[in-house]
């Protein structure tokens, strides 16, 4: 109730619909794994799935890639099991989001590598390669976007202390001649290794103008939260006193700018349940 007073229903509702995501989507799995043992499916896999809803969240760009032979028929058998209890809806995979835990042999040593999807699909590439695999062998056999493919490529080559794979040439850049393998004197104290993503480069323009209509479309709810408390307070109130009134509320959280406040319309409550 606290939060909806400050924030406004408009914001709460969509905090409401994540966190009735999260317990759903931890039901749905408890079913599929009582479904896949049942069916003895997916051996040696252990997929767990987040099924969010796409407009409760912040919005992320699809990026596709494709899906690992070891792991096609586990995603299949999952969209599969969902569509079945839920008809009329569409899953999208968000590969750039997931995480996963790999067990790999270094010689005699063995480690348990937790990575990033992409990561994965590059590493199980290596499980039937005869030799050194290309800039290009990669790109084609993943269908990774270009700047994930380079920063995973980094993250996983040119980390010291984290790189489980060789390049060659070595160099700080990523090239289309470059060639990869499996780094078979790696070694760790450490068991479980974390291999992190270098961060990417600045944003361009085009990027940083998009970066910046994302946050204003998330400070909405916040603005037209204020605006509904001021003006119930103060019934009636000329334009720059409002923004100024706004801006004080809000200067702890961040500072809007009077077009920001100008734009914003407040929605009327919804009545209260009888």
């Amino acid at each position: 109730f606290f939060l909806k007073t400050e924030c406004g229903y408009q914001f709460t509702s969509k905090l409401e619909g994540m966190f009735n995501d999260m317990k759903t989507s931890a039901d749905t799995m408890e079913r599929f794994k009582q479904h896949s043992a049942e069916s003895s499916g997916n051996a040696g896999v252990d997929i767990n799935v987040q099924v969010l809803t796409s407009g409760a969240w912040p919005s992320q760009p699809s990026t596709t890639c494709r899906i690992p032979a070891e792991l096609e028929d586990c995603c299949e058998t999952f969209r599969n099991f969902y569509l079945s209890t839920h008809t009329g809806r569409k899953l999208t995979w968000q590969m750039n989001l997931g995480m996963a835990d790999l067990k790999v042999h270094f010689g005699d040593r063995k480690h348990e590598l937790h990575v990033s999807t992409y990561q994965m699909c590059i590493l199980l590439l290596f499980n039937d390669a005869e030799g050194p695999l290309t800039y290009e062998d990669i790109r084609q056999a993943t269908g990774i976007p270009e700047l994930d493919l380079q920063r995973s490529l980094q993250s996983l080559s040119l980390v010291k202390g984290r790189n489980v794979l060789t390049k060659d040439p070595m160099s700080k850049d990523i090239c289309s001649t470059d060639h990869f393998c499996i780094n078979e004197s790696f070694h760790s104290k450490l068991y479980r290794v974390k291999i992190g993503t270098v961060t990417g480069q600045k944003e361009h323009d085009p990027e940083r103008a998009e970066t910046r209509r994302k946050i204003e479309e998330d400070r909405k709810p916040q603005i037209e939260a204020a605006i509904v408390r001021i003006m119930k307070s103060r019934r009636t109130l000329d334009h720059n006193n409002l923004v100024s009134e706004v801006t004080s509320q809000l200067s702890s959280r961040f500072m809007p700018t009077p077009p920001a406040i100008k734009k914003v319309r407040p929605r009327p409550s919804p009545p209260p349940p009888l």
